[in-house]
């Protein structure tokens, strides 16, 4: 298998670790989201930790949060998916994982954007179509159900917001969610102390669970880190649909959560949606690739 095939199967294998983490995530709903939260900031610590040091990286942390304006943008970017995180976990315990897989659906677009408002990105025709099919979708939902689908936005919109300051973090994926849950480890453990006087003690099971929440955190980020080097952005846009695709059968397979006729709506324009945005995306990057090798032929011809 080849470089660009081992990349592919890591995004899928990451893929499908995100996507079936409700199943992970409702065996701790005896657990408030908040000490759940709060245990996947320590064990990821701990985890991301070992593995910076085995790679002997782990002085890039340091450097991470040395500037003061290094340090703000990881202090930001750790509030954005701290709460992504925290409103995940609490979506999974009352039922509404429905509702998170769409957010995970409706991201890309949201990232996208963000990139028009914030970089002056141009999107094109298509791409905006793509945007207003899945504006059409929520507003289908808000509609029917009543009420907007919050949920859903909040965790688009703070990862969206995530992506972006990423951006302006000067480090690798691993270092910079390494620095990351580095700032929330005080809080973590702040509250985690506030809960013992009061606190019942967890079962032998409930703590391993628990301590699964680094591998399962850092696995992933490691197995998209790994494929974001041999696979192109496209492509790897695309199989990331992966994740939610699995959340939403989770949501209705397993779970048995209700799906109403605005659903049935929503989320096939959003699909559509999706499809559009890719095939746009992979023309896009196929079309760059095409050219490139053109400069490469002309800049290689004798002269």
């Amino acid at each position: 298998m080849g470089e660009a095939g081992k990349g592919i199967m890591a995004m899928i294998a990451a893929c499908a670790i995100w996507g079936l983490s409700p199943l992970y995530y409702k065996l701790l709903t005896h657990v408030p989201p908040l000490e759940v939260l709060s245990h996947r900031a320590l064990w990821s610590l701990l985890f991301f930790g070992l593995v910076l040091l085995f790679q002997r990286r782990l002085a890039e942390v340091s450097r991470a949060l040395a500037r003061p304006s290094r340090l703000g943008w990881v202090a930001l970017a750790s509030l954005m998916i701290s709460s992504n995180w925290l409103l995940y976990i609490w979506s999974i315990q009352i039922g509404r994982v429905t509702e998170a897989s769409l957010g995970y659906y409706i991201f890309p677009l949201v990232a996208v954007l963000f990139g028009a408002v914030l970089f002056g990105e141009r999107l094109g025709p298509v791409r905006w179509a793509a945007v207003a099919l899945a504006a059409l979708a929520v507003g289908v939902l808000w509609a029917g159900l009543g009420a907007l689908p919050w949920i859903s936005l909040l965790l688009g919109i703070t990862f969206g917001i995530y992506g972006v300051l990423k951006k302006w973090v000067e480090a690798g994926p691993v270092v910079s969610v390494t620095a990351e849950v580095l700032l929330l480890a005080p809080l973590a453990i702040l509250y985690l102390a506030m809960l013992v006087p009061a606190h019942e003690a967890l079962s032998s099971l409930s703590l391993m669970l628990l301590a699964l929440s680094g591998p399962l955190t850092a696995g992933p980020l490691i197995l998209f880190s790994y494929a974001s080097k041999r696979v192109g952005l496209s492509t790897l846009g695309v199989i990331q649909y992966l994740n939610p695709t699995l959340q939403f059968l989770c949501a209705v397979a397993i779970f048995a959560e209700p799906v109403t006729v605005w659903h049935m709506v929503a989320f096939p324009l959003i699909w559509v949606a999706l499809t559009i945005y890719s095939v746009e995306s992979l023309r896009q990057e196929r079309s760059a690739r095409r050219l490139a090798r053109q400069a490469s032929t002309v800049s290689g011809a004798p002269k």
